[in-house]
């Protein structure tokens, strides 16, 4: 059996010939660092992909979260475990211990921060720990309300794998996303909140 191996691999390598030398990779591509971070662009990409956008003051925060679940008719809203603060009107339901996914099915929606945004690609991404929470925390949910501070937006991907390099390190559970959930059949139908929220509404915090 080794001589056949050996006889079928030397007909290849005498096939092949000479093993060409390989090219040079080209290294021009952006990396991180490379540029600034442009919220106004962020903003109109994340719109872009039907999702609500806010730009609102810290100060304003709150009566913005609070207007938007109103509009909507939420009055329960799951947060992580570390959430601070209060919405008017509106109960918090902290994940800890962590909620089922039945628990996580009867509340209005789910109110959380993320890790960072991408300017370029209009993406938010959660790392699964503090204000992120746990993968399963807005996968469940219909309705997730987003906040992000300016200062958390980054210009573009290589800036974003740079940041979530520790997050990647502890094997957690990284989440890229734009928009609110959907999907398209085989007759390119679109579907959303097959896999995720059906409504996203993110608020950009200035200062």
């Amino acid at each position: 059996m080794s001589s056949a191996r050996d006889a079928v691999l030397g007909r290849v390598r005498s096939a092949l010939g000479d093993t060409a030398v390989p090219p040079d990779v080209a290294r021009d591509y952006r990396p991180a660092g490379a540029g600034p971070a442009d919220v106004d662009l962020f903003c109109e990409r994340v719109a872009d992909y039907r999702a609500t956008v806010h730009r609102v003051p810290s100060v304003g925060l709150g009566d913005a979260l609070a207007a938007a679940c109103r509009e909507r008719g939420a009055t329960r809203l799951a947060v992580p475990a570390e959430a601070p603060a209060e919405i008017e009107g509106v109960e918090l339901v902290r994940d800890h211990p962590p909620l089922s996914a039945r628990d996580l099915d009867r509340v209005g929606g789910v109110l959380t921060g993320c890790a960072l945004g991408i300017a370029e690609t209009g993406t938010i991404v959660l790392d699964g720990a503090g204000r992120s929470g746990r993968r399963a925390l807005t996968l469940v949910p219909d309705y997730h309300l987003c906040v992000i501070g300016q200062e958390q937006v980054v210009a573009s991907v290589p800036d974003a794998v740079a940041q979530l390099a520790e997050a990647a390190q502890a094997g957690r559970p990284i989440t890229l996303v734009s928009g609110p959930s959907a999907t398209s059949d085989i007759e390119l139908d679109r579907v959303e909140g097959v896999h995720g929220p059906r409504t996203l509404e993110v608020f950009v915090v200035g200062p």
